[in-house]
């Protein structure tokens, strides 16, 4: 179904992420899980392979690939048994954009060759302990103070927050709800930023989480991102990319959940017989491999449009709700199909159901997804 969409360098780099993925991550999935993070020089060993920054443009040190580039890594190296691992990785694809889109050539020329070239990591700050969906919402403030800002603040549940050396931050430098929103990259090391904790979660246990704590950081004027009042319309445009980026992962957690239930129904035994002689199970798989198929030809069909430049706000919002649900309802009949084993920290079908559940929430939670399907087909007030 994928393969409609894809030329020879995609194919050449599935090639190349499913070699990555096989090589530096399964061998070692279970333990980076079991120890809530992997090593760093993991970046840099994807910058080597020519993972990282596949999309982005060459004269900052990508490839200038295309979304589907995008979504044949996330594919592949999820091959690699640790959704975690993945996410980690591609911090960058979140965190890096505003940079791009809005800032000077000085500012893209600093803070994006480094971290595709492994050499750092970065992170996206939006979240705020009262302000997830709701961006306009955000309370963490930047007030200009001669040459600087001084930013105070918080922000949760970040991604690569532990260990990012730069973080893309979005704080308040005006009253207006959506105009008064600002990018900032805040660096790592200046004085009055701190990680205030390491955060456990359900799933995606391999990404470091975090809550970042900013009093009173001054930041150079030469660290915002664009003109006062920017950032709005700049997250929104991220939001398009991160909610197919995690339709993707709900259509390829729900693939990968049925593939290891079709695995093990020829090898598990009851009542003297394989658990594909059973016609439940058979049904039960049947529905499984059509949901599968369709969440995947929905999102990819989506991506093709978006690829080619179509605006497609309702139709980003319905793929991302779609292959979320999808990925729930898989991995939740794989862990049946599993049985004892689908209850095991050491089975992968256990792992990718709770990886799975982050994504109605993620990025914007279902809820959130629906109104603005609701609103975009006229309803509402």
């Amino acid at each position: 179904m994928l393969e409609q969409y894809l030329n020879d360098s995609h194919r050449a780099y599935r090639e190349t992420c499913l070699r990555f993925a096989e090589r530096e991550i399964r061998p070692h999935a279970e333990k980076w899980e079991e120890a809530h993070e992997f090593p760093r020089e993991l970046y840099s060993k994807a910058a080597e392979a020519g993972i990282l920054g596949s999309h982005f443009p060459e004269e900052y040190g990508g490839s200038a690939g295309d979304l589907f580039h995008a979504i044949v890594a996330i594919e592949s190296l999820m091959t690699g048994q640790s959704t975690g691992v993945v996410v980690g990785l591609d911090s960058l694809g979140i965190a890096l954009p505003p940079i791009l889109n809005l800032g000077s050539d000085e500012q893209k020329n600093r803070f994006v060759p480094p971290v595709l070239r492994g050499e750092k990591i970065a992170a996206l700050a939006i979240t705020e302990p009262g302000a997830g969906s709701d961006v306009a919402g955000v309370q963490t403030r930047a007030v200009r103070d001669g040459d600087s800002y001084l930013l105070n603040g918080a922000k949760m549940f970040i991604t690569s927050g532990v260990r990012a050396d730069q973080v893309t931050v979005l704080a308040r430098t005006g009253p207006d709800p959506h105009n008064g929103l600002t990018f900032f990259v805040v660096e790592k090391g200046m004085k009055g930023f701190s990680v205030g904790r390491a955060l456990r979660k359900t799933g995606w246990w391999a990404s470091d989480t975090a809550e970042l704590v900013f009093e009173d950081v001054r930041i150079p004027v030469e660290n915002r991102i664009g003109e006062d009042g920017s950032g709005f319309v700049a997250i929104m445009q991220n939001f398009q990319s991160e909610r197919i980026s995690l339709a993707v992962f709900g259509a390829t957690t729900a693939d990968l959940a049925l593939k290891e239930s079709l695995r093990y129904v020829t090898e598990r035994k009851a009542f003297g017989k394989t658990l594909q002689g059973f016609q439940v199970i058979r049904h039960k798989l049947a529905n499984m491999a059509t949901k599968v198929e369709a969440a995947k030809g929905f999102t990819y069909s989506v991506a093709n449009r978006l690829n080619n430049g179509e605006y497609l706000v309702k139709e980003v919002s319905m793929a991302k709700n779609f292959a979320s649900d999808v990925a729930q309802d898989v991995c939740y009949n794989a862990v049946q199909i599993f049985g004892g084993m689908g209850y095991m920290r050491e089975t992968f079908v256990e792992r990718l159901a709770r990886d799975a559940r982050l994504l109605p929430i993620g990025g914007g939670t279902t809820e959130m997804m629906n109104e603005i399907i609701a609103k975009l087909l006229g309803l509402g007030k």
